[in-house]
Protein backbone atom coordinates (compact mmCIF):
# COMPACT_ATOMS: atom_id res chain seq x y z
CA UNK A 1 0.00 0.00 0.00
CA UNK A 2 2.90 2.40 0.59
CA UNK A 3 4.51 1.78 -2.39
CA UNK A 4 1.06 2.28 -4.45
CA UNK A 5 0.39 5.71 -2.71
CA UNK A 6 4.51 6.68 -3.05
CA UNK A 7 3.83 5.88 -6.96
CA UNK A 8 0.75 7.68 -7.17
CA UNK A 9 2.02 10.54 -5.64
CA UNK A 10 5.07 10.21 -7.90
CA UNK A 11 3.05 9.65 -10.91
CA UNK A 12 0.75 13.01 -9.63
CA UNK A 13 3.77 15.74 -9.07
CA UNK A 14 5.03 14.21 -12.46
CA UNK A 15 1.70 15.23 -14.01
CA UNK A 16 1.32 18.37 -12.60
CA UNK A 17 5.15 19.71 -13.13
CA UNK A 18 5.06 18.57 -17.14
CA UNK A 19 1.69 20.48 -17.20
CA UNK A 20 3.66 23.92 -15.98
CA UNK A 21 6.18 23.30 -17.85
CA UNK A 22 8.62 22.61 -15.15
CA UNK A 23 9.58 19.26 -16.38
CA UNK A 24 9.69 17.41 -19.93
CA UNK A 25 7.54 14.67 -20.54
CA UNK A 26 10.97 12.84 -20.14
CA UNK A 27 11.73 14.47 -17.19
CA UNK A 28 8.08 13.73 -15.78
CA UNK A 29 7.94 10.35 -15.96
CA UNK A 30 11.58 10.09 -14.38
CA UNK A 31 10.26 11.85 -11.68
CA UNK A 32 7.44 9.64 -11.06
CA UNK A 33 9.65 6.55 -10.93
CA UNK A 34 12.08 8.41 -8.44
CA UNK A 35 9.83 10.53 -6.38
CA UNK A 36 7.72 6.92 -6.28
CA UNK A 37 10.10 4.89 -4.74
CA UNK A 38 11.85 7.56 -2.27
CA UNK A 39 7.94 8.52 -1.59
CA UNK A 40 6.97 4.96 -0.91
CA UNK A 41 10.32 3.21 0.39
CA UNK A 42 11.49 6.32 2.83
CA UNK A 43 8.14 7.76 3.57
CA UNK A 44 7.22 11.17 4.74
CA UNK A 45 11.37 12.01 5.94
CA UNK A 46 12.38 11.18 2.48
CA UNK A 47 9.86 12.97 0.73
CA UNK A 48 9.56 16.31 2.56
CA UNK A 49 13.71 16.52 1.55
CA UNK A 50 12.84 15.63 -1.98
CA UNK A 51 9.89 17.72 -2.51
CA UNK A 52 11.79 21.14 -0.55
CA UNK A 53 14.05 20.33 -3.48
CA UNK A 54 12.46 19.95 -6.46
CA UNK A 55 9.57 22.84 -5.31
CA UNK A 56 12.45 25.27 -4.41
CA UNK A 57 14.10 24.48 -7.62
CA UNK A 58 11.91 25.06 -10.19
CA UNK A 59 10.26 28.39 -8.37
CA UNK A 60 13.95 29.86 -8.05
CA UNK A 61 14.23 28.73 -11.98
CA UNK A 62 11.29 30.88 -13.13
CA UNK A 63 12.42 33.25 -10.54
CA UNK A 64 13.50 36.68 -12.54
CA UNK A 65 13.72 34.47 -15.87
CA UNK A 66 13.95 37.73 -18.27
CA UNK A 67 16.61 38.93 -16.22
CA UNK A 68 18.76 34.96 -16.86
CA UNK A 69 17.84 34.87 -20.77
CA UNK A 70 20.94 36.93 -21.06
CA UNK A 71 23.22 33.75 -19.29
CA UNK A 72 20.54 31.16 -20.84
CA UNK A 73 22.80 30.52 -24.12
CA UNK A 74 26.15 29.14 -21.40
CA UNK A 75 24.11 26.45 -19.70
CA UNK A 76 23.32 22.99 -21.51
CA UNK A 77 19.69 22.82 -20.95
CA UNK A 78 17.02 25.18 -20.12
CA UNK A 79 14.41 25.75 -17.10
CA UNK A 80 12.34 22.80 -18.08
CA UNK A 81 14.41 19.66 -16.73
CA UNK A 82 14.62 16.45 -18.46
CA UNK A 83 15.58 13.03 -17.82
CA UNK A 84 19.15 13.59 -17.47
CA UNK A 85 18.02 16.38 -14.98
CA UNK A 86 16.13 14.46 -12.83
CA UNK A 87 18.59 11.58 -12.78
CA UNK A 88 21.14 13.63 -11.93
CA UNK A 89 19.63 15.01 -8.82
CA UNK A 90 17.67 12.40 -8.05
CA UNK A 91 19.50 9.30 -9.00
CA UNK A 92 22.03 8.51 -6.03
CA UNK A 93 18.68 9.16 -3.63
CA UNK A 94 17.01 6.47 -5.02
CA UNK A 95 19.67 4.45 -5.01
CA UNK A 96 19.89 5.17 -1.04
CA UNK A 97 16.41 4.75 -0.35
CA UNK A 98 17.11 1.29 -1.96
CA UNK A 99 19.81 0.91 0.44
CA UNK A 100 18.01 1.82 3.07
CA UNK A 101 15.21 -0.70 2.77
CA UNK A 102 18.03 -3.50 2.36
CA UNK A 103 19.67 -1.98 5.96
CA UNK A 104 16.74 -0.82 7.66
CA UNK A 105 18.43 -0.85 11.45
CA UNK A 106 21.71 1.28 9.93
CA UNK A 107 21.54 5.13 9.79
CA UNK A 108 24.08 6.26 6.92
CA UNK A 109 21.57 5.74 3.88
CA UNK A 110 19.75 8.93 5.11
CA UNK A 111 22.21 10.60 6.17
CA UNK A 112 23.93 10.68 2.79
CA UNK A 113 20.68 11.53 1.69
CA UNK A 114 20.42 13.87 3.39
CA UNK A 115 23.97 15.32 2.46
CA UNK A 116 22.72 14.46 -1.55
CA UNK A 117 19.88 16.83 -1.40
CA UNK A 118 21.79 19.40 0.60
CA UNK A 119 24.28 19.58 -2.11
CA UNK A 120 21.84 19.62 -5.30
CA UNK A 121 19.67 22.04 -3.42
CA UNK A 122 22.59 24.39 -2.84
CA UNK A 123 24.10 23.99 -6.02
CA UNK A 124 20.61 25.26 -7.73
CA UNK A 125 20.27 27.87 -5.38
CA UNK A 126 23.58 29.36 -6.36
CA UNK A 127 23.43 29.15 -9.51
CA UNK A 128 19.65 30.42 -9.97
CA UNK A 129 20.45 33.29 -7.76
CA UNK A 130 24.19 33.91 -8.52
CA UNK A 131 23.76 34.68 -11.67
CA UNK A 132 21.60 37.66 -10.54
CA UNK A 133 24.14 39.22 -8.68
CA UNK A 134 25.37 42.58 -9.87
CA UNK A 135 29.57 41.60 -9.59
CA UNK A 136 30.93 39.55 -11.64
CA UNK A 137 31.75 35.77 -10.64
CA UNK A 138 35.53 34.58 -10.17
CA UNK A 139 36.79 31.22 -11.30
CA UNK A 140 36.99 28.77 -8.36
CA UNK A 141 40.53 27.51 -9.23
CA UNK A 142 42.34 31.06 -9.89
CA UNK A 143 40.06 33.96 -8.80
CA UNK A 144 40.12 35.13 -12.77
CA UNK A 145 36.64 37.74 -13.36
CA UNK A 146 34.49 35.06 -15.83
CA UNK A 147 31.04 36.15 -17.49
CA UNK A 148 28.17 35.23 -15.47
CA UNK A 149 26.52 31.79 -15.98
CA UNK A 150 30.43 30.78 -16.46
CA UNK A 151 30.92 26.95 -15.21
CA UNK A 152 33.15 27.28 -11.94
CA UNK A 153 32.50 30.36 -11.71
CA UNK A 154 31.25 31.74 -8.00
CA UNK A 155 30.41 34.70 -6.23
CA UNK A 156 29.63 35.87 -2.90
CA UNK A 157 25.66 35.88 -3.64
CA UNK A 158 26.59 32.61 -5.20
CA UNK A 159 28.07 31.11 -1.95
CA UNK A 160 25.42 32.71 0.37
CA UNK A 161 22.57 31.20 -1.71
CA UNK A 162 24.36 28.02 -1.55
CA UNK A 163 24.47 28.34 2.39
CA UNK A 164 20.84 29.12 2.35
CA UNK A 165 19.97 26.30 0.42
CA UNK A 166 21.89 23.75 2.38
CA UNK A 167 20.79 24.76 5.34
CA UNK A 168 17.03 24.48 4.48
CA UNK A 169 17.41 21.21 3.86
CA UNK A 170 19.26 20.38 7.35
CA UNK A 171 16.72 22.16 8.96
CA UNK A 172 13.69 20.05 7.67
CA UNK A 173 16.61 17.10 8.24
CA UNK A 174 16.15 17.71 11.95
CA UNK A 175 12.53 18.50 11.84
CA UNK A 176 11.81 15.13 10.26
CA UNK A 177 14.30 12.91 11.36
CA UNK A 178 12.99 9.53 10.59
CA UNK A 179 14.89 6.51 12.14
CA UNK A 180 17.39 8.85 13.00
CA UNK A 181 15.74 10.20 16.06
CA UNK A 182 17.42 8.24 18.34
CA UNK A 183 18.43 10.85 20.73
CA UNK A 184 17.81 14.73 20.59
CA UNK A 185 21.90 15.09 20.30
CA UNK A 186 21.52 12.90 17.32
CA UNK A 187 18.95 14.68 15.59
CA UNK A 188 20.60 18.18 16.19
CA UNK A 189 24.32 16.97 15.00
CA UNK A 190 22.56 16.42 11.59
CA UNK A 191 22.17 19.98 11.11
CA UNK A 192 26.24 20.97 10.57
CA UNK A 193 26.82 17.75 8.92
CA UNK A 194 24.20 18.50 5.93
CA UNK A 195 25.37 22.39 5.72
CA UNK A 196 28.93 21.11 5.53
CA UNK A 197 27.70 18.28 2.81
CA UNK A 198 25.59 20.90 0.99
CA UNK A 199 28.44 22.94 0.70
CA UNK A 200 31.24 20.48 -0.56
CA UNK A 201 29.29 19.36 -2.89
CA UNK A 202 28.37 22.68 -4.23
CA UNK A 203 31.74 23.85 -4.47
CA UNK A 204 33.14 20.34 -5.78
CA UNK A 205 30.27 20.99 -8.98
CA UNK A 206 32.11 24.54 -9.28
CA UNK A 207 35.28 22.64 -9.14
CA UNK A 208 34.40 20.41 -12.01
CA UNK A 209 32.93 22.64 -13.74
CA UNK A 210 36.12 25.15 -13.98
CA UNK A 211 38.42 22.25 -14.90
CA UNK A 212 37.13 19.17 -16.21
CA UNK A 213 33.41 19.87 -17.07
CA UNK A 214 32.95 19.61 -20.71
CA UNK A 215 32.39 23.19 -22.37
CA UNK A 216 32.22 23.69 -25.99
CA UNK A 217 32.66 26.92 -28.17
CA UNK A 218 30.55 28.73 -30.77
CA UNK A 219 32.53 29.36 -33.21
CA UNK A 220 29.49 32.02 -34.75
CA UNK A 221 29.16 33.90 -31.64
CA UNK A 222 32.46 33.15 -29.92
CA UNK A 223 31.44 32.10 -26.65
CA UNK A 224 31.97 29.84 -24.53
CA UNK A 225 28.84 26.71 -24.03
CA UNK A 226 27.88 23.93 -22.32
CA UNK A 227 25.79 23.42 -25.08
CA UNK A 228 26.02 20.51 -27.59
CA UNK A 229 25.68 19.21 -30.54
CA UNK A 230 24.24 22.78 -31.22
CA UNK A 231 24.12 26.56 -29.86
CA UNK A 232 21.63 28.24 -28.92
CA UNK A 233 21.94 30.24 -32.17
CA UNK A 234 21.58 26.94 -34.18
CA UNK A 235 25.78 26.62 -34.82
CA UNK A 236 27.52 23.52 -34.04
CA UNK A 237 29.72 23.51 -31.24
CA UNK A 238 33.12 22.17 -30.90
CA UNK A 239 34.86 20.73 -27.71
CA UNK A 240 36.87 23.58 -26.07
CA UNK A 241 38.06 22.10 -22.95
CA UNK A 242 37.28 19.21 -20.36
CA UNK A 243 36.29 15.52 -20.78
CA UNK A 244 33.43 14.57 -23.58
CA UNK A 245 31.83 12.70 -21.21
CA UNK A 246 31.83 14.64 -18.62
CA UNK A 247 28.37 17.41 -19.51
CA UNK A 248 26.10 19.23 -16.65
CA UNK A 249 24.13 16.22 -15.69
CA UNK A 250 27.28 14.25 -14.66
CA UNK A 251 28.49 17.01 -12.86
CA UNK A 252 25.57 17.25 -10.89
CA UNK A 253 25.47 13.53 -10.20
CA UNK A 254 28.83 14.15 -8.50
CA UNK A 255 28.13 17.34 -6.51
CA UNK A 256 24.96 15.13 -5.00
CA UNK A 257 27.73 11.96 -4.01
CA UNK A 258 30.10 14.82 -2.60
CA UNK A 259 27.77 16.11 -0.29
CA UNK A 260 26.36 12.80 0.39
CA UNK A 261 29.84 11.50 1.15
CA UNK A 262 30.58 14.43 3.55
CA UNK A 263 27.49 14.60 5.38
CA UNK A 264 28.51 10.99 6.63
CA UNK A 265 31.71 11.39 7.62
CA UNK A 266 31.14 14.64 9.46
CA UNK A 267 28.22 13.08 11.30
CA UNK A 268 30.76 10.53 12.72
CA UNK A 269 32.85 12.54 13.81
CA UNK A 270 29.93 14.91 15.65
CA UNK A 271 28.55 11.90 16.99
Amino acid sequence: MEMLVGFALGALIGFVSWRVDALTVSGALAAAITGGLIFGLGGLSWAVLLLAFFLSSSALSRLLLKRKMVVNEKFSKGSRRDWGQVLANGGLGTLLVVAHTIFPEDNWPWIAFCGAMAAVNADTWATELGILSSHEPRLITNGKIVERGTSGGISLAGSLAALGGASAISLLAACFPGEYAASPGSTLSIIPAVILGGLAGSFFDSILGATVQAIYTCPQCQKETERHPNHSCGAATYLKRGWPWLNNDWVNFFCSAAGAITAWLFSQILL
